[in-house]
């Protein structure tokens, strides 16, 4: 099979990965890719938003299989015109994309489909949205309506900070605040069948402890041994079921991959967001765990060979992924800063680099090139082992001004028993 993966970060990195892995995968691409990705993909300069660009790239590559990473060019129709000449693509059509690219939209469609979500107020002035506010209380969350990178949420105790939020952005959805903590649960559909991957936890804010601003995730870890026992059964049952039937009666085919972000409440769990990719960085552990050769999956997932697939195989052990990111983060991220020590951390036993947002440099050196530079993922057969390889390579990286949290995983770690 020939694969070609669009995006250029650490989710793509690692899909590249985890498809150079797949014996049944004789060629890989990507667009645009990364240093990291070309060791393992030919790299190609376009615009993943570009429909055209991307099925023109397909068909000369002759590709039987193109991986939609990010959400941009899902939200803008790079699956409709790839499906339109007749090419297989891993990632739902633009009208199905709107369950991520408008939380109203994915409000909606979980109202009718009965699915236990936050209450929520669709607001498209500063008037609606403080009486939003009033009606939630704190703490208050505020979400931008369209695509934000993982960064149009502000959850906050600061009434002013949450009506500055709103203003900003124009059309908000604000929610109830829900207790208790998050999962991830991806989900491979067909649009009829339905497949479940191990729930993941990624860590949202950016300093430790859960305090500073919200990113687009510093870090994540697999399998999760503290959650409730049954609780992809009842996801499956109660999200994802509904939210793929309703999508069908509204003429859309959920194909690709639904991402269930949960909050674990005390009435049970109940869904934060749903995306239409895989999320980053959660998606780094979860293909590392993934034993079961991910291009013919992916590529059921198309096809509607889902249903053929009675079980999966999984690594034993566990992964845990930290990010390197760049002075600034998430607000105004510094670039073009040397990236050192690469080797070293790639050398180290049970832990590997992905590259996030690096670019090449003078002299085929390697910058950063974006606010999350590097997912360093590691491997063992414990979680407290997974995180000290992590954090072994991660001590390796040179970048000024680079910082990440040094409590990824920790607490479930110590959870289960480890350091």
């Amino acid at each position: 099979m020939k694969a070609l993966v669009l995006g250029g970060g650490g989710r793509e990195h690692a899909l590249v990965r985890a498809l150079s892995l797949d014996p049944g995968v004789t060629e890989l691409h990507c667009a645009p890719g990364n240093p990291g990705i070309s060791a393992l993909a030919d790299n190609h300069v376009i615009n993943p938003v570009d429909g055209l660009a991307v099925t023109e790239l397909a068909a000369r590559i002759r590709a039987e299989l193109v991986v939609i990473g990010p959400e941009a060019p899902l939200v803008a129709g790079v699956a409709d015109a790839l499906r339109d000449r007749g090419i297989p693509v891993f990632g739902p059509d633009r009208e199905a994309a709107r369950i991520e690219g408008s939380k109203a939209f994915a409000k909606e469609v979980m109202q009718a489909a009965g699915v236990p979500t936050a209450r929520a107020r669709v607001c498209r002035t500063p008037a609606q949205a403080a009486e939003a506010l009033d009606a939630f209380g704190p703490p208050y969350v505020v979400k931008d309506d369209g695509l934000a990178a993982g960064k149009g949420v502000v959850v906050t105790e600061d009434r002013a900070e949450a009506e500055r939020h709103a203003r900003e952005c124009g059309r908000v959805v604000v929610e109830e605040y829900l207790d208790g903590p998050e999962v991830s649960l991806f989900v491979l559909s067909d649009g009829v069948h339905a497949v479940p991957l191990p729930a993941a936890q990624d860590f949202k804010r950016a300093h430790e402890g859960g305090t500073g601003p919200n990113t687009g995730g510093m870090g994540a870890y697999a399998p999760l041994g503290w959650a409730p026992a049954g609780l992809t059964e009842q996801v499956m049952n109660e999200v994802v079921g509904p939210t793929i039937r309703e999508m069908a009666k509204r003429g859309h085919r959920y194909q690709g991959l639904l991402y269930v972000g949960l909050a674990l409440t005390s009435e049970g769990p109940k869904v934060v967001e749903f995306n239409a990719r895989f999320g980053d960085p959660e998606a780094q552990v979860v293909l590392d765990r993934l034993a079961t050769p991910v291009g013919t999956l992916l590529q059921a997932a198309d096809t509607g060979g889902l249903g053929a697939i009675t079980s999966l195989e999984w690594r034993n052990g566990a992964a845990v992924t930290v990010v390197v990111a760049s002075e600034g983060y998430p607000g105004s991220p510094a670039k073009g800063d040397t990236v050192g020590g690469l080797a070293e951390a790639d050398a180290v036993d049970g832990a590997y680099v992905l590259h996030a947002g690096t670019a090449w440099g003078p002299d085929r050196t390697i910058v950063s090139n974006g606010g999350r530079v590097l997912n360093i993922v590691g491997t063992g057969d414990t979680l407290a082992a997974a995180r000290g390889h992590a954090y072994e390579a991660v001590s390796k990286i040179e970048l000024r001004g680079s910082f990440h949290r040094t409590d990824i995983a920790e607490e479930a770690a110590a959870r289960a028993g480890g350091a």
